[in-house]
Formats: structure tokens, sequence, C-alpha cells
């Protein structure tokens, strides 16, 4: 099918503020559905529908796909792209606004893929992180630049709250890189593929006491550790001192330079020491 006709047939025109960048190449729509591991028993939610290029992929591999698109104005063009596709369901609503309480019941355990626009990336992935699914996996496609955050190591610069957030409960890969010139309209960076896979990494936490620790941690980057803690949970920048020695870390250390391991650690400490 000729997406390209069926936009122009429907007089449709890209729009800035839903950061619409469509995939028309057929080889790359084809490695995003493999690398997101999609099989027929799946339920794929799909995030940013578009013209229904990968959506129609999807659902050729995928038993059931829910895709979601924010842009009324797509709705004849996905009505003609998916015509031939009976086990996909368009949903025209803003991702973000949909209680996770219904798309829990209604999609059940399902696998989350989505060439994502690049302005809602961070609050679609933690939607789906802080949303209480039964997620087997996210795999989406930003921009490279965020996909150098999602997998940075501790101490870079690139290394930031959702480093930590995302690897608490995953293990998340970049399964390649896609260059700009692959989209319609072309944006002015190159992209990724990044692919979570979701995992209980951690026993027996609480989830979100790191999260807020988390948030805590890199809150305000150029200051101290003990100082963000200080303020955030009030306890004195000495007891975060002696918090951070006893894990033999400099009282002077800051959040950036901690694993995730570590953050477990010292969530455990902070918080039995505010019980004491």
């Amino acid at each position: 099918m000729d997406f390209k006709k069926v936009l122009q047939d429907n007089n449709f025109t890209f729009k800035k503020q839903f950061g619409q960048n469509f995939i028309t190449d057929a080889n790359l729509l084809l490695a995003i559905v493999k690398d997101s591991g999609v099989t027929e028993a799946d339920t794929v939610v799909e995030v940013g529908a578009g013209a229904g290029t990968l959506t129609a992929k999807l659902a050729e591999c995928a038993k059931r796909v829910i895709a979601f698109e924010i842009d009324e104005k797509l709705r004849p063009v996905l009505q003609t792209t998916l015509e031939k596709q009976p086990n996909v369901e368009v949903h025209f609503e803003d991702i973000l606004k949909v209680k996770p309480t219904w798309l829990k019941d209604i999609a059940g355990e399902f696998r989350v893929v989505a060439n994502l626009p690049y302005y809602i990336t961070t609050p679609v992935i933690m939607y789906f992180f802080e949303g209480d699914f039964d997620v087997k996996s996210v795999t989406v496609m930003v921009q490279e630049e965020v996909a150098r955050r999602l997998t940075a190591s501790p101490g870079g610069k690139d290394y930031g709250a959702i480093t930590v957030m995302t690897s608490l409960a995953s293990d998340v890969t970049i399964t390649r890189k896609v260059n700009r010139t692959v989209f319609v309209p072309q944006p002015n960076v190159d992209s990724a593929i990044v692919r979570f896979d979701m995992k209980s990494k951690y026993q027996q936490i609480n989830v979100a006491q790191v999260r807020r620790l988390v948030k805590s941690a890199f809150g305000c980057r150029r200051k101290t550790l003990a100082n963000n803690l200080s303020k955030d949970f009030g306890i004195t920048k000495e007891q975060c001192a002696e918090i951070l020695t006893s894990m033999s870390k400099k009282a002077d250390v800051r959040g950036e330079t901690l694993s995730v391991d570590e953050f477990v650690k010292l969530n455990s400490l902070l918080h039995a020491y505010m019980t004491e």
C-alpha cells in the first residue's frame, strides 16, 4: 500500500505539536517488529499509530493490537490502511490521559511497541513503568540522545533518574540505531530503538520509596547527595553523611555516581535510619 498517497488523498498535513514523523521503510518496520519479540500469542499496545504503517506490521505478527492515536485527522487514514486488519482496535486518545486501570483491564498481559513522538518520550515510558501493568517488554523508537540516557552508566553526563528508574524493573538494550532519513517528514536528529525486558530484579523493595529517593538524588545535580536527601527527607547533612559512609561512600558524593544496586541499598539504610 502507498501510505504517502493515502495521506495525500485524505488531505493530511503533519502537525509539529504532535511530533509526527512517520516510518514508511518496509525493512525498518519489519526490524522494529523483530526487535520487539512480538509473537502470534501477544497483545501489543502501540502509542502513536500515525499512518498505521507499524500498526499493520504488528497486526501481521500479533494476536491483537491496541493502538492509541491523538490526532483525529488520522481517523480516515487509519480506516484505509488498517481495513484488512481485524485484530486492530484504534483509540483516538492521549495515552497519558488514559487511566491505567482501564488499560490493564482491556489489555491483560501485553508488550508495548511504539515510534514515540520525541516530546512525550519520557512521560510515556514512565507511564508504563509506573502504571502497575502486566507488561512483558517495551520497545520504542526514541531520539538517539535519549537512548544514550536510558542505557548510560553511573558517573556519566547521560546518567539520570530515568536511567535508574527503568533499570530497577528491566534489562535495557539499544537494538539498533536509525538514520533520520527514513522518516517522513525528516527530523533533525537520528534515532535508536530501545528495548526494555521487564523483570523483577529486586525482590521485596518498596519501589515507590526508591523512586522518591532517585528523584531527590537527581533533583539538583549540582548539589551533593547529602544536601538533596537532607532537604527532601528531613534529616541532617551529618546524618546523611553517616549513612553514606556506612556504604563506603564519601560524604560529598553526588547522586549520579551511584549504581542502581547502590540506590536500592541506600534506600534500605535511609528508611531504617529514619525509623530508629
